[in-house]
């Protein structure tokens, strides 16, 4: 049996329209801190698109995967704030979460749009998957503050 080894990881050649070294990927994700307060469940999670967004350097498509990775965060929050979420899909948290008022409108436009992207591409709908950084970094940081704001927002 032959072993394959796999080679140590290089640059994507496309990350160099974004950043000139892997040393300024941290320019780009210095601002995602995770707040106190945020429960370990979602923190976790924000930390992982973070660090994804990182060596999207080295792989364009992790940054991709960040974003979808994020509204995973922000659902895990919203099924601690909204009574009664149960295993309700996304788009109910989000449409309940906004009659109620746990959500603004500004947020559940935000993340009913990042729902979507994501759907579509969980499901195959959307056939390009190599999200830019530039794009995918606004998006992340959405979903760090709309959590920073249901974690700081008081309980019902």
């Amino acid at each position: 049996m032959s072993t394959q080894r796999l080679p140590f990881p290089v640059p994507d050649e496309r990350a160099h329209y974004f950043v000139g070294q892997y040393a300024d990927m941290h320019d780009l994700v210095e601002d995602l801190v995770v707040p106190d307060g945020v429960p370990e469940a979602a923190a976790t999670v924000l930390r992982t698109a973070r660090e994804l967004l990182r060596q999207s350097y080295y792989c364009y498509e992790f940054s991709t995967v960040a974003v979808m990775h994020s509204l995973i965060a922000v659902e895990i929050v919203l099924r601690d704030r909204i009574p009664g979420a149960g295993k309700k899909p996304l788009h109910q948290l989000i449409k309940q979460g906004a009659d109620i008022g746990v959500l603004t409108a500004r947020q559940a436009e935000y993340l009913d749009y990042g729902r979507q992207i994501r759907n579509g591409m969980a499901h195959g709908q959307t056939t390009h998957a190599a999200m830019p950084p530039a794009m995918a970094v606004p998006m992340v940081t959405t979903s760090f503050t709309i959590v920073s704001e249901l974690c700081a927002a008081p309980t019902e």
